[in-house]
């Protein structure tokens, strides 16, 4: 596992460093082929909070937390990421029990929304993702990951841009082009 850890607004000390190095280590162990870990660090009036995004092959597991102590911080992104990792792997096994399908294509999309400063609305962030084919289903369970609304991705079944997004009623929208 490849673990990239930088500080913003803190300097990421080297206890702190190997802290998070061996604590994200423990996630090594289930994950089939090399990961790519961003961790940043950053410190917020009170706040110390960290982020860590884990990349495998264009899935992406992410978790944020936010506590008075960067140590506890750490742990508690651990936990959420391990938590993550445990409801994928329990979905997939299920969903190949159920219908013995092919392995889930890897894609990811995350587009996060930020208040403007301004009375009048702008685009403050672009993110860039690579889109991969995948189910509706498929599409579920990496937005459920992210602990996003809505999910954008190619569908593997018409081959054009889809909108997947978690209703106030609980169920899920798809937005389809004609």
């Amino acid at each position: 596992m490849k673990i990239n850890v930088r500080g913003k607004n803190i300097d990421a000390t080297p206890s702190l460093v190997d802290y998070a190095h061996k604590k994200l280590g423990k996630l090594d162990k289930h994950f089939e082929e090399n990961a790519d870990v961003q961790v940043v660090m950053s410190v917020i009036r009170e706040e110390h909070i960290v982020e860590v995004t884990v990349n495998l092959n264009g899935m992406i597991l992410r978790g944020e937390e936010s506590t008075g102590d960067m140590y506890a911080s750490i742990d508690q992104v651990v936990d959420k990421l391990e938590r993550q990792v445990k409801k994928y792997k329990t979905r997939m096994h299920k969903q190949m029990r159920q219908k013995g399908v092919r392995p889930v294509s890897e894609q990811q999309a995350s587009l996060e929304a930020e208040e403007p400063e301004e009375d009048k609305p702008q685009v403050v962030r672009t993110k860039r993702f690579p889109l991969k084919p995948m189910t509706v289903e498929e599409a579920i369970l990496q937005m459920d990951l992210l602990g996003h609304s809505f999910f954008v991705f190619a569908s593997a079944e018409t081959d054009t841009i889809n909108v997947i997004y978690r209703r106030k009623d609980g169920n899920y929208g798809l937005i389809e082009p004609e």
